[in-house]
């Protein structure tokens, strides 16, 4: 009898999962030892997030960075299932797709990512548009189209979270509508961007100034209408007249992973040892933002985009080490730094002991991310279309 290929299921095709899918390809497996491996994800592209900003003021297109996973699997034995997971059992070690065939699994790799929650406000759910993932992007694109084909005189745009996610898109958009716009920024906090270098901080705030972005620190939102939003400032309440309500607060792990009999934390994030193994269960790894993961030195490892392509290199060596009966490593996290657009052209960077913003920093900003993305044949042909698309269009003009 021929043995059983071992099955690697990683759930989740984020920075996460895509990339410990593409490196575990790359492994030297011996010929007999070679696993199958599955990626699973609800859609049928991954999602390079920190320039999904750029899909909204017209400066990338989707197949820049939102390729196909056919197209980045392409040659490297991954099969990949479109499909939504609605149940894991980790005793039968199987996953449950919905409309879709059981997987059973040796392995398990959980990349899932998080939701933002839209429920934590009345009116939200309805009429706040979250910014995630390559759909939120089409939807709001949507929504702009239409206000800036009305006749109205100004779109009144209110952005609430005044994190990364909120600060960038408050300045890629009034670069977008600019005369028309009228801005405000709400920030339950003091000041904005609480976890960022104060250099960034300082960048963005001058960025926000320059295109009279108004900031509401220490407000909280009460609740959300079609055409309006209130907020709590020290216990007063204004209700002011929008037309357009963007929520970029918060991250909840998918309800499939909460249901799991998994350590997991307040936040209902699963807990993981230094190897990013979940607890009790050796087979099964975590990584990204639904970790509650401290590295090898005992320091909390942040839910970015950065942590999770990290973990991914180690989450794929590791799977490798325990078919090979090989030691597992434990995690190490680098902070490389931050970078944040600041509108077109326009951007922030922090890290490794240099400092830089404007033109610059968003060249450098371009440049690093074309060097993360997947795979050196997406690198390649985005990479020529942004040498070429410029001399195109100034030839063309």
């Amino acid at each position: 009898m021929t043995e059983q290929t071992t099955r690697i299921c990683i759930l989740g095709g984020g920075f996460g999962g895509l990339y410990t899918a593409l490196r575990l390809s790359q492994l030297p497996w011996e010929n007999n030892q070679k696993p199958e491996i599955v990626l699973v994800d609800q859609s049928d592209r991954f999602v390079f997030s920190p320039l999904l900003y750029e899909l909204l003021t017209g400066e990338l297109q989707t197949w820049e960075i939102a390729p196909p996973f056919e197209e980045l699997l392409q040659n490297t034995g991954v099969r990949f299932y479109q499909a939504v997971v609605s149940g894991i059992d980790t005793d039968q070690k199987r996953v449950h797709l919905q409309d879709g065939p059981e997987i059973p699994y040796d392995r398990l790799v959980l990349a899932l990512g998080g939701e933002t929650p839209l429920d934590m406000v009345p009116g939200a759910t309805s009429y706040a548009y979250p910014f995630r993932n390559v759909a939120d992007a089409y939807r709001l694109e949507e929504r702009l189209r239409v206000l800036e084909e009305s006749d109205a005189d100004k779109i009144r745009v209110a952005i609430v979270g005044a994190g990364y996610s909120g600060v960038e898109l408050a300045c890629k958009l009034t670069d977008r509508l600019e005369d028309r716009g009228r801005f405000r920024l709400i920030e339950i906090a003091d000041q904005i961007l609480r976890t960022s270098p104060e250099f960034n901080r300082e960048a963005a705030k001058k960025a926000l100034e320059a295109r009279g972005v108004f900031l509401d620190l220490e407000t909280k939102v009460e609740s959300i209408s079609q055409d309006a939003i209130s907020l709590d400032y020290k216990n007063q309440v204004d209700t002011i007249p929008v037309d357009l309500v963007i929520w970029t607060v918060g991250t909840r792990v998918a309800p499939v992973v909460r249901a799991l009999a998994l350590k997991q934390n307040q936040r209902g994030q699963i807990t993981t040892t230094p190897t990013l193994q979940v607890l009790d269960h050796p087979e099964i790894f975590a990584l990204g933002d639904l970790a509650d993961c401290l590295d090898a030195e005992g320091q909390q490892v942040p839910a970015t985009a950065q942590a999770a392509f990290q973990q991914a290199d180690y989450t794929a060596w590791n799977i490798w080490a325990s078919l090979t009966n090989r030691p597992l490593l434990p995690f190490r996290y680098q902070q490389l730094g931050e970078m944040m657009a600041l509108g077109k052209d326009n951007a922030t960077l922090t890290g490794l002991g240099v400092k830089l913003d404007g033109s610059l920093a968003s060249l450098a900003r371009r440049f690093a991310y074309l060097y993360r993305m997947p795979t050196l044949d997406h690198q390649l042909k985005v990479g020529f279309n942004w040498l070429v698309r410029p001399i195109i269009e100034t030839l063309s003009s």
